[in-house]
């Protein structure tokens, strides 16, 4: 159960990239509202949890060099929070945290994502190396009725490895049906997922990149849709060059994951389903599991470099899981 282990992609990582690193001494901190991350005097991740409106969230996610690149809840859309994962679920939003009218038309109510538990928090040291895992319980809930439409088991597991540096955090979800109902459906609009909303200075003049070299087709303004198994964002931060990149594991449904980029008029990159064209049904016999990872450099990394890692990162995940 993902409430109570380690992902064997995380595990997998964590053997291949350990060699000849070394690493400040790890140690998280958890208190009434929010979970940080910390090696040694930097701070990796800082997760919000409870006095959250709407959903838990990664809040800051830092390079080696102690940059952030994630912009919370910014004043043209609130409900963009930093690191989040969402979409609509039997037709309830819960993406979007608008309440009443807007731009003339009345926005429906959406629904809350609540933090029920952490199940499991603490550091991890496969192959003598430390990486922080922390399991949490997530129960959705429409609003107002209150109903309970899926019961999420979410695992994030957060370290900084490798030569060079990079800083690497998976993401696994555990998506299932609550008893008493014969399933549910995940819906939404073409950028719902895992998305990432980036600084402000990362903002129009980056670049995207994935491993097909392809540009993707446009969908709307500025933003484009493109299938592949990784995209990277390269882009300035106080005149510091850092990059973004986010793994879609072989082993996710309607992988390679569609990925929705947008520069202009602010930076943001999510991997979805492609569920704005075909809903996806969860069974109660059948619990949907999807599995990511972001991963940060200092600088820009060759596009082999980049592909090198997820290849790592993807053939010994599947050797653990299947030996």
């Amino acid at each position: 159960m993902i409430a109570n282990r380690m992902p064997a992609v995380a595990e997998a990582l964590l053997v291949v990239l350990a060699l000849s690193q070394t690493a400040g001494a790890q140690q998280i901190v958890v208190d009434a509202n929010s979970l940080a991350v910390r090696e040694g005097d930097a701070t990796l991740v800082q997760y919000r949890h409870s006095d959250v409106p709407f959903k838990p969230y990664v809040k800051g996610l830092f390079t080696p060099n102690g940059v952030n690149v994630l912009l919370d809840a910014p004043s043209d859309h609130l409900h963009h929070h930093a690191l989040m994962f969402a979409c609509a679920v039997n037709n309830v939003d819960f993406w979007g945290e608008a309440v009443g009218p807007t731009d003339g038309h009345f926005e429906p109510i959406p629904g809350k994502q609540q933090h029920l538990r952490f199940d499991g928090v603490g550091i991890i040291r496969p192959r003598h190396h430390p990486w922080a895992s922390f399991a949490e319980t997530v129960r959705w809930m429409s609003n107002p009725k209150n109903e309970h439409l899926l019961t999420e088991y979410r695992l994030v597991t957060a370290g900084r490895v490798g030569k060079p540096q990079v800083t690497f955090l998976t993401w696994e979800s555990r998506l299932c049906v609550p008893k008493g109902k014969e399933s549910i459906t995940l819906s939404g609009s073409h950028y719902h997922g895992l998305g990432l909303r980036f600084v402000r200075s990362m903002d129009a003049a980056g670049e995207f990149r994935n491993p097909d070299h392809d540009p993707g087709v446009v969908f709307r303004g500025e933003e484009r849709l493109v299938r592949s198994r990784w995209c990277a964002y390269t882009a300035q931060v106080e005149g510091k060059t850092v990059t973004v990149a986010m793994f879609d594991h072989p082993d996710n449904p309607r992988h390679p994951a569609t990925w929705f980029t947008m520069a202009k008029p602010f930076a943001y990159m999510s991997a979805t389903l492609r569920l704005h064209e075909e809903p996806l049904k969860v069974l109660p016999d059948k619990d949907l599991t999807l599995v990511y990872a972001v991963v940060l450099w200092d600088g820009r990394p060759e596009g082999a470099q980049i592909d090198g890692l997820y290849q790592q990162w993807v053939t010994l995940s599947h050797d653990i899981v299947n030996p």
